[in-house]
């Protein structure tokens, strides 16, 4: 009974994480963007936002692009840009791992990742954007793990950490970061368990080892080893490791 129990679990998780995310990994070696490295990548503008001179409004960018060499064939690299009404200028935060993590316009606000395009997982503006910017940078500034030497590459907390703990903080953005953003499953602050504010997704996590999520925001989502399966009935679509959401 045992054995079979285990087969049956090992089979599960094959099927369910290792083997797609195998597919994902081979996919990327034959069609990715490769940048030989750190210093050759392209690192500018994709040229994506519109200039602050023809847009007034307070707005909110949450960004994803795939991120370098290997690992781009099973992660994404996520960033928070934010404009206040009439600012000058676009603030980008992220988190990097050299240096101190939490880096503030490191690069333009929607810059190439190791030469990658990146593309815009939500936007948020005007009177919206206005009453949660406050929140957005509170969350920021209180990210427990923001000192030199606390950033860890996996499981976490790394770049889409911090992120995910932003979104956590402030439920009103709405979203899950990408389920192909590894190590947003890593609970900052030591936690094991994470209910948003308004009670709309509920976080179940082993260190970012191994866990679930269940929501409005995320679906059901199953969690291993940082990687992420799952389903979304509210918004179709079905989650696999290294591709992230296919939706319908």
């Amino acid at each position: 009974m045992f054995r079979k129990l285990m087969r049956g679990l090992f089979t599960l998780l094959l099927l369910l994480f290792i083997l797609p995310a195998l597919v994902s990994q081979a996919a990327w070696q034959l069609h990715g963007n490769h940048a030989k490295s750190w210093n050759t990548a392209d690192w500018t503008s994709a040229g994506i936002f519109p200039s602050v001179v023809n847009d007034t409004d307070a707005v909110v960018y949450v960004m994803a692009a795939k991120t370098g060499r290997w690992k781009g064939g099973f992660a994404v690299h996520t960033w928070i840009v934010i404009k206040e009404e009439g600012a000058a200028q676009y603030n980008r935060y992220e988190v990097v791992g050299w240096g101190k993590p939490l880096r503030l316009n490191a690069y333009a606000p929607d810059a190439r990742w190791y030469s990658n395009d990146p593309y815009i997982v939500k936007t948020i503006r005007g009177e919206q954007a206005k009453k949660i910017i406050p929140r957005i940078e509170n969350a920021i500034a209180n990210y427990p793990h923001a000192q030199r030497g606390q950033y860890t590459l996996w499981p976490g907390p790394n770049s889409n950490s911090f992120v995910a703990h932003v979104l956590n903080e402030v439920p009103q953005i709405g979203i899950t970061l990408p389920s192909n953003a590894v190590g947003r499953d890593f609970l900052s602050g030591g936690r094991y368990v994470n209910i948003d504010p308004d009670w709309m997704n509920v976080q179940v996590t082993y260190k970012g080892y191994i866990g679930f999520a269940l929501g409005v925001r995320s679906g059901f989502e199953l969690h291993f080893i940082g990687l992420t399966a799952g389903v979304d009935v509210l918004n179709p679509a079905i989650k696999l490791p290294g591709f992230g959401r296919i939706g319908f």
